[in-house]
């Protein structure tokens, strides 16, 4: 490992996902893929670069899923990485999938759960992952859901136990896309994580990042940086996220990263990007200072909103 990269590794500390001490700032592969994430990557060999080097820089944690991509973001996980380190924590989601336009379409029946475990242990190449978060669904973000795929929650948390407790091919089960009413129904099977959409300026779920602390369950929130979609506000762009950007000698989107670190000691991140500036940029988050008069002017820009 390089100098550069030793003084990276694991800067923001660690913190506890299903049981495994990780780093805080993990990988996300879901901008590996082509645009929409579709299809192959724009430049493979860089793609492969970037997961080789975030695990160089100390991420152990690397978050994705069958339907990025149809199979893409995986493929490419296996190509760069397999034989897997040790200690790397492979979290992949299951409740969705791509069909062959493109198209984000439910998944939610338990046997399709099932097949979704399956067709991810066999493009990563492994007979096991360490976490599988149940995407659920309602509608938003370019999912429909048919009716025959509103299925019961209880239903849906019985197979992934089967998967888990009889079978060992998951060693935990999270939740994404979840409400607070999702996580108290499923705690009595055991819950490792949520993945939630949460930043610095949209902290609406905020009472369910309190009851994740409560009990112990990692945050992982998706978006932290408000990117992804028009409709979200973007942190990098806010003013006071800029001046503080200014104060550090930080980027704006490291500010961001920083913010979430600091808020609470059991989100871990997981920022994705396609990029290998970017990706020395995202882990240098964890490097990032917050001063108190710093933090209380991150804290005021947003209000929490209960669930």
């Amino acid at each position: 490992m390089s100098a550069f990269s030793q003084a990276l590794a694991r800067p923001a500390g660690t913190a506890t996902l299903a049981g495994h001490d990780v780093g805080r700032i993990g990988f996300g592969a879901m901008q590996l893929p082509g645009p929409g994430v579709w299809g192959p990557p724009r430049d493979r060999t860089t793609a492969l670069a970037v997961l080789r080097r975030a695990v160089e820089l100390g991420a152990n944690h690397i978050d994705t899923a069958q339907f990025y991509g149809d199979g893409v973001a995986n493929e490419l996980i296996h190509a760069a990485l397999h034989p897997y380190p040790a200690d790397l924590m492979l979290v992949s989601k299951v409740g969705a999938e791509r069909d062959t336009a493109g198209h984000w379409i439910a998944a939610q029946r338990p046997e399709q759960l099932r097949a979704g475990v399956e067709a991810n242990l066999r493009s990563l190449g492994t007979d096991h992952l360490d976490v599988v978060n149940l995407r659920l669904l309602d509608g938003g973000h370019g999912f429909q859901v048919p009716d025959d795929q509103r299925v019961d929650l209880d239903s849906q948390l019985a197979e992934l136990v089967r998967l888990r407790d009889e079978e060992g091919t998951i060693g935990a089960i999270g939740l994404s896309n979840a409400t607070a009413e999702h996580l108290r129904q499923a705690l009595p099977a055991g819950i490792a994580c949520v993945q939630n959409a949460y930043s610095l300026l949209d902290r609406s779920a905020e009472p369910l990042l309190d009851l994740c602390r409560e009990h112990g369950v990692a945050w992982v929130p998706f978006f932290p940086l408000g990117s992804a979609f028009p409709n979200l506000p973007k942190v990098s762009e806010h003013p006071t996220v800029l001046a503080a950007a200014r104060a550090l000698g930080a980027t704006p989107a490291q500010v961001g990263l920083a913010w979430l670190l600091a808020h609470a000691s059991h989100i871990l991140l997981i920022p994705g990007t396609s990029s290998l500036a970017h990706l020395d940029e995202n882990m240098a988050a964890g490097n990032v200072r917050l001063d108190a008069k710093t933090l209380a002017a991150l804290d005021g820009l947003a209000s929490p909103v209960g669930t």
